[in-house]
């Protein structure tokens, strides 16, 4: 049984990708796999863990329908916190536990972690990664995403932002921003641009993060 690291140590290769809703983490997530980069998907850790738990949760809720469930927590704050409390213990474990597997390979890999700073930060359940970078797009260009995405209302939107802290408080908390405000290309070549920033900076593994320029409005490095 393997035994997760406790404490100040840092995972060395680990980078958490995060942001909002309807920023576009799952096509960020795509795009390093194509580079050739692994990722941990947590989402996918998240409906693994649910499948795991369902009677649990069945029993607590009455529902273990996931679109429901959402409806509900989302409206009840006292019920999300319920629900989170079923989950996001073994859903950390199973993350780091797979984080620590891919630390033994010694190269740098992803870990996508949606409400990583909603769920406390560098001070949070997942303080072992020191490098967390943030896909950014502005709040209007999430709903309008969302609403055709999942064909709900931009005021179902809204009730899912107000659950999340704001996008431009978690831009300014990150260490590089990746702005997805267009078309593929131009996310490719904000990808190309992280992956220059993790051959800089990550590879260097350096006792203090380096620190570059900062581009845009609060927003981490750019190269």
């Amino acid at each position: 049984m393997r035994t997760l690291q406790q404490g100040p140590e840092k995972f060395k290769y680990g980078i958490v990708l995060t942001g909002g809703i309807g920023t576009g983490k799952s096509s960020v997530a795509s795009l390093l796999k194509l580079y050739g980069y692994r990722v941990i998907d947590g989402d996918q850790v998240a409906r693994e863990v649910f499948q795991r738990k369902k009677g649990e949760i069945e029993r607590i809720f009455g529902t273990s329908d996931r679109r429901e469930l959402r409806k509900r927590v989302f409206q009840n704050r006292e019920e999300l916190e319920k629900l989170e409390g079923v989950l996001a213990p073994e859903i950390r474990r199973e993350i780091l536990e797979r984080a620590q597997r891919e630390e033994e390979r010694g190269v740098p890999y992803f870990v996508e972690i949606p409400l990583y700073f909603e769920k406390g930060g560098r001070e949070g359940p997942y303080s072992q990664f020191q490098w967390i970078v943030m896909v950014y797009a502005p709040r209007e260009v999430q709903i309008n995403r969302v609403v055709a995405r999942d064909r709900v209302s931009p005021a179902e939107v809204e009730k899912i932002l107000e659950n999340q802290l704001d996008i431009e408080e978690k831009r300014g908390s990150a260490d590089f921003v990746l702005e997805n405000l267009g078309g593929m290309k131009g996310l490719q070549r904000e990808v190309e641009g992280l992956l220059k920033w993790v051959e800089k900076v990550v590879l260097s593994r350096g006792e203090e993060k380096e620190k570059g320029q900062k581009g845009g409005k609060g927003g981490g490095q750019k190269f």
